[in-house]
C-alpha cells in the first residue's frame, strides 16, 4: 500500500505543523525535567519507502540506538525514533548538561539508557497529543523499548514485530537544541494501511483521490 506516494505539499505542510507543534511541546516537557531550556524543531518533514531508511541514517551498517513503541487507537501504527550511537551520547551530554563527548557510546550506563527511554516517551507522547488536539482521534503509545545495534539489523527486527505496515514511512528530521548545541535525530511514523487516510480526513485535509 503506497498511501504516502500521493501526498500532497499541503498534506506534508498539515504534518510538519503538527510536528513542530509536537516540538514545541517536548521542548517544554524537557525543559521542566532538567530545568533548563531546550529549543526543538523540525525543520524537515519527508516520505521515504522504508527500505530507504539505513540511507537517510548512515548505512546498514552504522551502529544506532532505535527506541520503538506501538500505537494503538483510532489510527494504529507504530513509532521509530533512531539516532546514530555517537549521536545518542551527544544527546545524553546535551540532556544531562555535560560537556559534548562525557557519555561513552560504547558502554552506556543504566542512567544513559533511561534518559534516552524517558527522550522517547516524551517525543511520543507530545507528538501524539499534537495529532490528537487537531484530529479528535486517539492514540496510545506503549512502553518504549530501547535497541542498540547495527541500522539494518535494528530495523530487520521492527519490521519482524510490525506485521502488516503501509510501504512508506513518514520521517520528521528533529533538532534538539540546548545552549547551542544542537543534535538531529529522525522520528518515524509507520501507520498500518489505512491510518494515513484516517488522520488526513480527521485534520480536514483532502485525503488522497
Amino acid at each position: 500500500m503506497d498511501d504516502f506516494d500521493k501526498l500532497s505539499i499541503v498534506q506534508l505542510d498539515a504534518l510538519r505543523e503538527i510536528g513542530n507543534i509536537g516540538a514545541g511541546n517536548a521542548a517544554t516537557a524537557l525543559a521542566k525535567l532538567i530545568n533548563s531550556r531546550i529549543d526543538m524543531n523540525v525543520p524537515r518533514v519527508s516520505i521515504l519507502p522504508f527500505a530507504e531508511v539505513p540511507d537517510l541514517i548512515g548505512g546498514p551498517d552504522i551502529p544506532v540506538v532505535g527506541l520503538y513503541l506501538k500505537v494503538s487507537g483510532d489510527a494504529p501504527g507504530s513509532i521509530l525514533f533512531i539516532l546514530p550511537i555517537e549521536r545518542a551520547a551527544s544527546l545524553v551530554d546535551l540532556l544531562m548538561g555535560w560537556e559534548m563527548g562525557t557519555t561513552n557510546h560504547e558502554g552506556f550506563s543504566d542512567m544513559d539508557i533511561s534518559a534516552l527511554m524517558e527522550i522517547g516517551n516524551i517525543l511520543a507522547a507530545t507528538y501524539l497529543g499534537s495529532l490528537e488536539m487537531f484530529t479528535d482521534l486517539k492514540f496510545i503509545p506503549s512502553v518504549p523499548a530501547l535497541g542498540m545495534d547495527m541500522a539494518g539489523a535494528l530495523l530487520n527486527a521492527v519490521l519482524a514485530q510490525l506485521g502488516e505496515v503501509a510501504d512508506q514511512v513518514l520521517v520528521l528530521e528533529t533538532e534538539l537544541k540546548r545552549d547551542g548545541q544542537g543534535v538531529v535525530g529522525n522520528f518515524f511514523l509507520l501507520p498500518d494501511p489505512g491510518s494515513l487516510e484516517i488522520i488526513l480526513e480527521a485534520l480536514g485535509v483532502d485525503t488522497f483521490e
